[in-house]
């Protein structure tokens, strides 16, 4: 059962009194003053309300979970693995201090274990399976494995719409936690009611061997090549194709929805799915995104921002019916292919093209009861050169106008036109997403550091995006007591 919970004003009184006897010499401080800021202005009241029901109402108390948690997350920024990082507690008192213990209440690896599982569940035992050689085929660079099963998108997309979800039990544990920091977040102003999101997928290769262990006499015998099932330690665990490295890796795939803050300058984790290595990201994006919306229902979501993954046709038109612009990438063996016959030639991203061979400007979006985007006439607009006449145009001073309807191909004609000022700066902004793919992969060492299980690999996922988000928070507020003290030295 779940014992005492220290408050969060009793976590900042307790860091307060502890710390102040380094008064005159403050160096042990600055020295760890990144995390221990990070851990000073997370609240974690509101997370016994989460797990408080993955302990039962019988039993030994479990106490220190609040603690706990700031161990895992100062061991990540840190750097430091679980098995050199009790040692390091216990030599440490400013550490000690900043995770709210005295030396006598540090706890073993197994408490830290017990509650990583008691947040994700037992993570998976050792199984037998047949063995799965790595795939021989290989792809073209920015070229991604295509979806399993055809038309999958299109049956999501009507299931979604008709209110089926997929929700996963792993998926749900982690965003629950991770759903109080991005409360802080947006509270400070960091998460805006309003945003942009974008959604990326990762490689995050496992730990464990492709190979499994024999469990047969096959090898003995003189047979190196048996189809017997193996012993795997990691049985969920997939053949991808990374298209940036080009080369297979075992493991699985995160996809992760962000966003961008222009006022701070911050890139955010708001949603986190881990999923088989093999599985499209245009799948992922379809089933994270009808999840995320349902989570934070207050966030009014203005455009999904994505790579060519989703250039598809049932994600165009599940966000035209959730009312939320689509600024995708064309796929390449995509482009112009558009269903829309016009009397005018019309760019592979869109764009009418005048009888003169010019393109014309766009002239914004008409999202009455018939959406159309109005294009004019290049030279009544000042696009082409000095003196250029043109028989065909209209005679009148605004020159020829010609509309484009999303309706005609929600991939195409996009209520935002493709290579607009507005659509180029809204596809800058989904460097957010490979920003923070990088982020927890490399700074906070995912992507590296060889562990193995889903359930495991999703944990300390979502340890580095708490990270992230304090990383941003400490940037508009800081340890009010160190600027006390620094104030009066």
């Amino acid at each position: 059962m779940l014992g005492y919970w220290r408050s969060h004003k009793e976590y900042r009184e307790f860091v307060i009194s502890n710390l102040e006897s380094y008064s005159h010499d403050m160096s042990p401080v600055v020295e760890y003053l990144d995390i221990i800021t990070k851990l000073y202005i997370l609240d974690l009241d509101p997370l016994k309300s989460v797990i408080v029901n993955r302990y039962s109402n019988t039993g030994r108390k479990a106490v220190s979970q609040p603690e706990i948690i700031r161990i895992f997350i100062m061991m990540m920024h840190l750097k430091i693995p679980p098995n050199k990082w009790i040692d390091k507690l216990k030599n440490n008192h400013v550490l000690r201090t900043a995770c709210g213990l005295h030396k006598c209440q540090i706890p073993s690896i197994a408490s830290l274990y017990n509650f990583m599982q008691r947040i994700t569940g037992k993570s998976c035992v050792p199984q037998t399976r047949t063995f799965r050689r790595k795939p021989s085929k290989k792809l073209s660079k920015g070229e991604k494995l295509p979806p399993r099963h055809p038309n999958i998108t299109a049956k999501l997309k009507d299931k979604i719409i008709t209110g089926r979800r997929f929700n996963d039990p792993l998926a749900v544990a982690i965003n629950d936690i991770l759903a109080i920091v991005i409360r802080q977040s947006y509270n400070l102003g960091l998460v805006n009611p309003n945003i942009n999101v974008s959604g990326d997928g990762t490689c995050i290769p496992t730990g464990a061997s492709s190979y499994g262990k024999r469990t047969c006499g096959c090898k003995s015998n003189g047979v190196f090549d048996c189809s017997c099932p193996r012993r795997f330690s990691d049985p969920s665990a997939t053949w991808g194709w990374d298209s940036h490295e080009e080369h297979y890796f075992y493991g699985y795939t995160g996809y992760f929805i962000s966003a961008y803050s222009k006022t701070h300058q911050t890139d955010l984790p708001l949603y986190l799915r881990i999923v088989d290595a093999k599985r499209h990201d245009s799948v992922s994006a379809l089933v994270a995104l009808s999840e995320f919306r349902d989570r934070y229902p207050q966030l009014c979501i203005d455009t999904f921002i994505s790579d060519s993954a989703s250039d598809n046709q049932p994600t165009y038109e599940l966000l035209d019916f959730w009312n939320i612009d689509a600024v995708i990438a064309l796929g390449k063996t995509k482009n112009g292919n558009f269903k829309y016959p016009g009397p005018l030639k019309i760019e592979a991203n869109g764009t009418p093209i005048c009888p003169a061979g010019h393109k014309m400007v766009y002239w914004g979006f008409y999202g009455d009861r018939h959406p159309r985007i109005k294009w004019r006439c290049p030279r009544v607009c000042g696009k082409t050169e000095p003196g250029f006449e043109c028989l065909s145009c209209s005679s009148s001073a605004y020159g020829r106008t010609f509309y484009t309807k999303p309706e005609w191909d929600l991939r195409i004609f996009c209520k935002i036109p493709r290579g607009s000022e507005q659509w180029k700066s809204l596809m800058n902004e989904r460097t957010a997403a490979e920003r923070v793919n990088d982020r927890i992969l490399n700074d906070y060492g995912i992507g590296i550091s060889g562990r193995r299980g889903k359930k495991r690999i999703a944990f300390f996922t979502l340890i580095a995006a708490i990270n992230i988000h304090l990383d941003a928070q400490a940037k508009i507020q800081s340890a009010d007591w160190y600027a006390r003290q620094a104030n009066t030295a």
